[in-house]
């Protein structure tokens, strides 16, 4: 056989098909390591969403229940090896967080609003992945920021500004939550610290600035986890360390009394009527639904000096609109009022016109005896409060979403906006500010009516929200919209009345503690005396500005030293 030229040695090559690689035991293990990596974050967030209303947990458990799943997300997200890896974390762990706490969203559209169950549960599930996006951006941007500085273990100072990073990063996140698209900050985790060490930094830094120091303690334990692997425990232990001052802070503060009390108490009944949602819009049934509240109304104080002063009903107690109810009817509840010689407050949507167009609200009036049955029948009483904040697919119907509204059987949709601030109601020497449903879920616009109004006078002194969950049965949104009406009280040192159709309707005080509560779904009155209050706490004096001012200074410093480190690495290169 004549030599190959330049040495090379001759042969002949069969080629045969190619075939797929087997997997390498490597390879099976990577797979089995990611995938329990991935359900652990999806457990832990379906346990993190436990933290936001007591039962099935205990009260006392919440704030570290919220905190310690946290910092699971947190270590996943310092380990992983880039912001997308940290994003795809973020995104399990919220998308079970939000599948699970919003459940109960299920009850309305499918018990109650008629939805094929597939498109109810869809409908959840992709709200839950919606939200879960503001959590996967948090992720990935603080990894984005902080990956050069991860391992940089020999600096006290790295180890806070990761964790303030992280912390900056998902409270960012909570607030584009509560206002984009008009908001829907329900189940932000300052929520889940009602109670707690935290508790008292709520009159200085609102439910956002809780967020920041929950997160950041998250943070501080997920970065103590990474340590172990380098030994460098003794620095990582910082941020935990700050996180416990933290704390003891919030232990002070909460002894701090932010207001003084205003004026006399007064007595207030809150009515429950436990009208199931299938009852209450059935036109053979209201009837029977507002004799219940009127019987309650009707009922002798316990004792002869506890008469109340006022009457406060839940939202649509009357489900219909004002000028659709018969006139004998709004005698009754004059008559009610006289007899109990007490101002009346109730949700009743309202129909009226303004510059010749129909104007539709869901809104709360107050009226006593005195009051002309033609301005109830005209909707026009002296107290008038109109919701501002309408409630998407329920008051009104996004932009492109006129097919998916129809399919729900809910009535009275499509309302008309009130302002932010409107005229209190002033009832036996207080100022009292109505919000309806989940209206009190927003602080910054619930402190706008705590604070006076060169247009509509003094600020309030007794909030008072009125709502009807009745649309989520016996569920988790009752105990979760109280954690929310307690967080308002302690922003705003402000007493919180709850009038509910099913539950929670609730007494709490200005340190946000529930002094009494009616079973849900059960019928009955609450008289509570309560204490007006006025004075600003510097999150009503200074709202969110201070929190997102830190946020902002503390992501811009981030930025900035991950810009200096890159320009570092480009010029040794």
């Amino acid at each position: 056989m004549p030599s190959a030229p330049c040495g090379c040695i001759s042969s002949s090559i069969t080629l045969t098909p190619s075939r797929p690689p087997t997997p390498t035991s490597k390879h099976l293990n990577s797979l089995r390591f990611f995938g329990r990596q991935y359900a652990w974050l999806l457990l832990l967030g379906a346990i993190h969403a436990l933290s936001f209303a007591p039962v099935p947990l205990p009260a006392w458990s919440l704030p570290f229940v919220q905190i310690f799943s946290l910092a699971f997300l947190a270590y996943r997200v310092f380990k992983s090896g880039s912001p997308g890896q940290a994003a795809l974390s973020g995104f399990l762990f919220g998308l079970a967080n939000f599948a699970l706490g919003f459940y109960w969203l299920y009850i309305s559209m499918h018990e109650y609003g008629g939805m094929a169950a597939w498109l109810a549960g869809t409908a959840v599930v992709l709200l839950a992945a919606v939200e879960a996006l503001f959590i996967a951006g948090a992720a990935a941007f603080s990894r984005w920021l902080s990956g050069r500085h991860l391992h940089a273990t020999s600096s006290y100072a790295w180890q806070l500004l990761i964790a303030a990073v992280w912390a900056s990063s998902w409270a960012f996140a909570e607030w584009l939550r509560g206002t984009l698209f008009t908001g829907f900050p329900w189940l932000n985790v300052g929520y889940a610290h009602v109670e707690g060490v935290l508790a008292g930094w709520a009159p200085l830094l609102g439910v956002y600035g809780l967020a920041w120091f929950a997160s950041f303690a998250s943070a501080a334990i997920a970065l103590l986890a990474c340590a172990k692997d380098t030994g460098n425990d003794a620095r990582a232990a910082v941020g935990v360390g700050c996180a416990i001052i933290i704390g003891l802070l919030g232990i002070a503060l909460g002894h701090i009394a932010w207001a003084r009390p205003h004026g006399a108490p007064i007595i207030v009944r809150l009515v429950q009527g436990g009208v199931p949602q299938s009852e209450k819009f059935d036109p053979q049934l209201i009837q029977r639904g507002l004799d219940t509240y009127m019987e309650l109304a009707r009922l002798p104080p316990k004792e002869a000096d506890s008469a109340p002063h006022l009457i406060v009903l839940p939202e649509t107690v009357v489900p219909l609109f004002q000028d659709r109810v018969a006139p004998r009817l709004w005698q009754q509840w004059l008559d009610i009022s006289r007899e109990q010689n007490a101002r009346i407050l109730m949700g009743v949507p309202l129909h009226d016109q303004r510059q010749g167009l129909d104007r539709y609200t869901n809104s709360a009036i107050g009226f006593d005896a005195q009051t002309p049955i033609e301005t109830l029948l005209a909707g026009n009483p002296d107290m008038r409060y109109d919701k501002h904040h309408l409630v998407p697919f329920g008051e009104f119907v996004p932009p492109g979403f006129r097919w998916f509204v129809d399919t729900m059987q809910i009535p009275l949709g499509d309302f008309n906006r009130g302002a932010v601030r409107q005229a209190l109601f002033p009832i036996e020497g207080q100022m009292i500010s109505p919000d309806i449903c989940y209206e009190d879920v927003f602080g910054e616009e619930i402190l706008q009516t705590v604070r006076d109004s060169d247009t509509h006078g003094p600020g309030a002194t007794i909030l008072v929200n009125i709502s009807n969950l009745g649309w989520f049965g016996n569920s988790w949104a009752l105990r979760q919209h109280l954690q929310i009406s307690r967080m308002r009280a302690m922003e705003t040192a402000r007493p919180m009345l709850r009038a509910t159709n099913t539950g929670m309707t609730a007494a709490i005080d200005p340190k946000g503690v529930v002094r009494a509560a009616l079973l849900p779904m059960t019928p009955g009155v609450l008289d509570v005396e309560v204490q007006g209050m006025s004075g600003y706490t510097p999150y009503v004096r200074w709202g969110n500005v201070p929190v997102l001012t830190w946020i902002g200074l503390i992501l811009l410093l981030g930025f900035v030293l991950r810009q200096r480190a890159t320009a570092s690495k480009s010029l040794h290169v």
